[in-house]
């Protein structure tokens, strides 16, 4: 079996790069870092548009290019490595993905145009402050249509303007879809490790709302979107990964100690090894985890956590070793290391932590194990 990417997909690659070396430099998220309002730059998120990557893996039927899901994790690989700051990974790896697994003709045909071609930017409204995600701890709530109740943080949840929301309603835990430049809506920004992702509290006071899915289903339907939407975040960090050991390694090679390279030095070079096994590691993962989602495979919920944990791993170790690679100019910011290093963060918990994550991975290889010794 091969899961490289083919001649088609590689050509893809290629010329994503070629256009984010040129549109996305990372001056660009400097300049949202500087300047976070907005939490992601418009411009950069226009062009992204007309390229119609937003569309990728959306039917063409609904406005999309109907490439495949092999195709998004090409373009999610090269936007990691950019960093790109733009609100790509909730519009198009959840609420997207909330859309086509849950919504209704009319709510298809209504919005996944909208997302295909850039103008929409969505969002999933989730938690509702720090820790596990429990049905106890949601207390958003959807009454006559309406919704009430507190989402904090919320992922780019200044530039969306629709959102999938976890409440309670009177089947139980669902999801909802609400306005959140409607009524009974307030927003208000919030200040995180990455401000090139805009974070926000956004407060529901009588919002409309409309379901999606089946009612009284939210986290089962969530648990579906979670896992589609980690296997394109693994090929995200796993870009991100990849470019913070080519930097430390260039640096390594440019910058002399003692009369020579510090490349040449074995602390480096073991530092430098170890973060390679695990984009190595990451990469086999990831790549597993692209045919899982293209061919809807059983395997989908093992292969989505796999990726996850050995994603949030490489990108995190390759962050802080690059930062370390560097010495002290790292942890200033006359270096880019730090961009790399919130992206690592961020990116590790806009989903869930890794050891959430880790526990789904245990579940799932449990039930493996058990269905192969009752075969």
């Amino acid at each position: 079996m091969n899961f490289d990417y083919t001649d088609d997909q590689k050509a893809l690659k290629d010329e994503a790069r070629r256009f984010l070396l040129a549109a996305s430099p990372l001056s660009v998220a400097r300049g949202v870092l500087e300047h976070p309002a907005a939490g992601y730059d418009a411009a950069l998120w226009a062009r992204i548009g007309e390229q119609g990557w937003c569309g990728a893996a959306i039917p063409e039927s609904y406005g999309g290019l109907g490439l495949g899901y092999v195709e998004l994790c090409a373009l999610a690989e090269e936007l990691g490595r950019a960093l790109a700051p733009i609100p790509f990974a909730s519009s198009i790896y959840l609420f997207a993905e909330a859309l086509l697994l849950a919504g209704s003709e009319a709510q298809k045909s209504a919005l996944l145009p909208l997302v295909a071609s850039g103008e929409l930017i969505g969002t999933l409204a989730v938690s509702e402050g720090p820790g596990a995600l429990t049905t106890e701890r949601i207390a958003a709530q959807v009454t006559g249509g309406l919704l009430s109740g507190v989402k904090l943080p919320v992922a780019d949840g200044m530039a969306a303007s629709k959102a999938v929301v976890l409440a309670q309603g009177e089947a139980g835990l669902g999801l909802y879809l609400a306005d959140l430049r409607g009524p009974g809506v307030t927003r208000e920004a919030v200040s995180t490790l990455d401000p090139t992702r805009g974070m926000a509290r956004v407060s529901f006071d009588g919002a409309p709302a409309e379901p999606l899915g089946t009612p009284g289903e939210g986290l089962a339907l969530l648990a579906r979107i979670h896992e589609r939407g980690a296997i394109l975040l693994a090929f995200e960090q796993l870009g991100g990964a990849d470019r913070c050991l080519e930097m430390a390694r260039d640096y390594a090679l440019e910058r002399y100690a003692f009369g020579r390279p510090i490349g040449s030095y074995q602390a480096i070079k073991h530092k430098l090894a170890d973060v390679f096994v695990k984009n190595e590691v990451a990469r086999a993962n990831a790549y597993y985890g692209a045919w899982a989602l293209s061919t809807d495979a059983p395997e989908l919920p093992l292969a989505a956590a796999a990726a996850r944990v050995a994603g949030c791993a490489a990108y995190w170790m390759a962050s802080k070793e690059m930062i370390q690679t560097y010495g002290g100019i790292g942890v200033t910011w006359e270096a880019d290391c730090h961009f790399f290093f919130r992206r690592a963060r961020h990116l590790g918990l806009v989903i869930g932590a890794p050891r959430d994550w880790k526990r789904r991975l245990a579940d799932r290889l449990e039930e493996r194990v058990e269905a192969e010794q009752a075969a």
